[in-house]
């Protein structure tokens, strides 16, 4: 269950991330490429398709990662033990 709660909260930030990210992206590609902005092609451009594969890409790497940490968690030390004290 840790796993799949995981997952899904990598999944919603990983999207969220991602969508923020392809609008970057999109952004900079209408600047570099001087795309045409005629009855509002860039902005359809980057928010149509830039976005939507960002957030797609940002999710499913979000998952994976999030599903990974989980998978990993009893290999990954959070807490280190006390060490052991001398008897005298």
């Amino acid at each position: 269950m840790k796993i799949a709660l995981l997952a899904l909260l990598g999944l919603a930030l990983g999207a969220l991330g991602g969508a923020a990210l392809g609008i970057g992206a999109g952004l900079a590609w209408v600047e570099i490429f001087k795309t045409t902005d005629f009855e509002g092609y860039s902005g359809m451009l980057v928010f149509f398709t830039f976005m939507p594969l960002g957030a797609a890409i940002g999710g499913i790497g979000g998952a994976l990662l999030f599903a990974v940490i989980a998978i990993r968690d009893a290999e990954i030390v959070v807490e280190r033990q006390p060490a052991r004290q001398h008897d005298r």
